[in-house]
């Protein structure tokens, strides 16, 4: 497998350090692509990669080519847009990395395979260390046999691994990942407002939560920068809106009520119409904390 050729689109907090990861455990990252032509020239010049001005240059010179971008419309963008990846795709295989909607995975991958190419999806539920030091949880969706074929790649950028079923469902499992996620961070986020309105020592809370049945992954990562009010961006809450309406969508296409992720869903909309939402997820505090945001 290292001795294929790997392309990036999308370098931004996962990207670039998913091409760093790769880079330094031997493989041959040999085209990189962003919207940001400054970004495309430093990472190139850090990895030793072709810094693509064009999409198709980015298929043409990768053998694997891992996209990351930020939702449905720049994944139509880059698949079906004037200049796409699809051009001269021919034996390729692609791997997506985002969370987006079921539909625009199962569309890729049709037109994937009219090109003669395979796509797979590679859902993260993962932060930018974790992209860094090649310890991704993935969640894997498409042809189960290419998946075996670009299995040690995958290794590599993971510490767990799970092939989920055909196109779609991978990310129809993240969705669902995040939806209770998020669920959790804004139930955290009140918690701790309520218990500063009521003058509780915070610290004495956190440690409470942590050794009774609110303990959670979400009190580990989240809690203490939700007092300091430190919200640099890992997962941020714009993402976090997003992530949640797309599982408020499965819902409603099931014919199941959900009124937390509803909820969730409003608290992190207002948080990003704020002009908040770059924000890490924990900046949902800003909402529920008497004299911050609101």
């Amino acid at each position: 497998m290292k001795d294929q050729k790997i392309g990036f689109v999308g370098l931004g907090r996962m990207g670039g350090n998913m091409a760093r990861c790769l880079h330094d455990r031997g493989y041959h990252v040999a085209a990189v692509f962003d919207l940001n032509p400054e970004v495309t020239s430093e990472l190139a010049a850090e990895v030793g990669a072709t810094a693509c001005s064009n999409l198709a240059a980015v298929t043409a010179g990768s053998d694997i080519v891992l996209t990351i971008v930020t939702n449905d419309a720049a994944m139509e963008a880059i698949y079906f847009g004037e200049d796409n990846l699809l051009m001269g795709a021919a034996g390729r295989t692609f791997i997506n990395c985002a969370t987006l909607t079921p539909a625009i995975h199962g569309r890729i991958d049709s037109a994937a395979k009219d090109a003669g190419a395979v796509s797979l999806e590679a859902c993260m539920a993962s932060s930018i260390p974790q992209a860094r030091n090649g310890s991704l949880f993935l969640m894997i969706g498409g042809d189960e046999a290419e998946f075996t074929r670009v299995k040690p790649l995958l290794d590599d950028l993971s510490e767990a691994l799970h092939f989920v079923g055909p196109a779609g469902k991978a990310s129809e499992v993240k969705a669902l990942v995040n939806m209770i996620m998020n669920i959790n961070t804004a139930a955290l986020a009140e918690g701790l407002g309520i218990g500063h309105a009521l003058g509780l020592d915070l610290d004495m809370l956190l440690r409470v939560l942590g050794q009774t049945g609110a303990r959670s992954r979400v009190l580990e990562t989240d809690g203490a920068d939700m007092v300091a009010r430190d919200h640099e961006c890992y997962f941020s809450a714009e993402h976090a809106a997003k992530d949640s309406g797309i599982a408020l969508k499965l819902a409603e296409s099931a014919g199941i009520p959900a009124p937390l992720a509803q909820a969730t869903f409003a608290q992190y909309t207002k948080l990003t119409a704020m002009g908040l939402g770059q924000l890490d997820k924990s900046g949902i505090a800003e909402l529920t904390f008497k004299g911050r945001a609101i």
